[in-house]
């Protein structure tokens, strides 16, 4: 009798084992994928770093059939971006939307009030970071930032115009940092509506000068309408191969080594809804993993002269805490702060 219930314990056992053997391939098996077509929200207008870059990831998606439902890309630029965050808040529940963020997932809640904070979504991966160029127009006399920096201060207070995207936001910064070494002369900042728009202004001179992202006025530089005189990082550029007849990125002086003592750079970062569950957040960081693999992607971070850092988990969320808190002091100093 003993060895009659050993055996059939052994059987059970055996037959327990086969069955999880049988069983665990197709749980491994069972990742997320969207069931339906995702949305892309834009919290920015059309023409912009932001714009491009997601239009550019729709994209590669679709060239490379790296998603078996379509990416759908949708701006929602108003209210400096607040648009976009809230719907991405209100869609909570809704894995299958995403949204490209710039700076502005800081700095538009700080300068508007808007009751939206980054935390009200599930932060997926920093794609990038995106440079700044101080910029004028090629007509200009103006070869080097000091002879433009000497011009402001020669001049009356407010008479040079900077162009720069929205108000309150990254480019706006930017050049509240830029007066702090004009010997207190200020600049009257002309907002547009995107970086594209912002490079068309000051090709045709409506204002003097700009601090739009490399990717928002490579063209015109290339068309040599723009002049490059420096670029917001602590080091130069690792791109250098030409993007004009005789300059590459790398060819751009950084504004410290000019004398111009300001670094600033901008996030590109990829969201999706607050809760969202593991495995979805997991589909989309592999997603943008894959389009980040393409020579495509390549291209494009060499077009864009962007600094190529990716991050994901918890030291994305350390990077966006810290960075919350570091555009809560500028805005603060600027005096940009909504509660101000």
């Amino acid at each position: 009798m003993i060895r009659t219930g050993v055996s059939k314990a052994r059987t059970i056992a055996i037959a327990l084992a086969a069955s999880a053997c049988l069983t665990a391939p197709a749980l491994a098996q069972q990742k997320w994928e969207p069931s339906k077509p995702v949305t892309l929200v834009i919290p920015a207008g059309t023409g912009g770093g932001a714009d491009q870059m997601a239009r550019f990831i729709q994209g590669v998606v679709q060239k490379h059939s790296l998603m078996k439902q379509p990416l759908i890309v949708i701006n929602k630029a108003g209210g400096a971006g607040a648009e976009g965050f809230l719907e991405m808040k209100a869609s909570a529940n809704d894995p299958h939307k995403i949204t490209i963020t710039l700076s502005n997932v800081f700095t538009t809640p700080l300068g508007t009030g808007s009751p939206f904070n980054w935390k009200d979504m599930k932060p997926v991966a920093m794609l990038a970071l995106d440079q700044f160029i101080l910029w004028t127009n090629s007509e200009k006399p103006y070869k080097t930032t000091k002879d433009y920096i000497d011009a402001v201060k020669a001049g009356d207070d407010r008479a040079f115009k900077m162009g720069g995207t929205g108000s309150k936001q990254e480019d706006q910064i930017v050049t509240a940092a830029v007066e702090q070494q004009t010997g207190g002369k200020k600049f009257t900042y002309v907002p547009y509506a995107g970086g594209g728009q912002v490079a068309v202004q000051l090709v045709g001179n409506h204002v003097d000068s700009t601090v739009n992202n490399p990717i928002e006025a490579v063209g015109q530089w290339r068309a040599g309408q723009l002049r490059p005189l420096c670029i917001f990082d602590a080091q130069r550029s690792t791109y250098t191969a030409k993007v004009t007849e005789k300059e590459a990125w790398s060819d751009i002086p950084t504004c410290k080594e000019s004398g111009l003592p300001v670094e600033y750079q901008m996030l590109r970062g990829i969201f999706t809804t607050k809760n969202a569950k593991p495995e979805q957040v997991a589909f989309y960081v592999d997603l943008l993993k894959k389009v980040m693999g393409t020579p495509d992607w390549k291209e494009f971070m060499e077009k864009g002269a962007f600094n190529q850092t990716f991050m994901t988990g918890p030291d994305f969320e350390k990077w966006l805490t810290t960075a919350e808190a570091l555009h809560s002091d500028l805005m603060k100093k600027a005096g940009f702060l909504a509660t101000q």
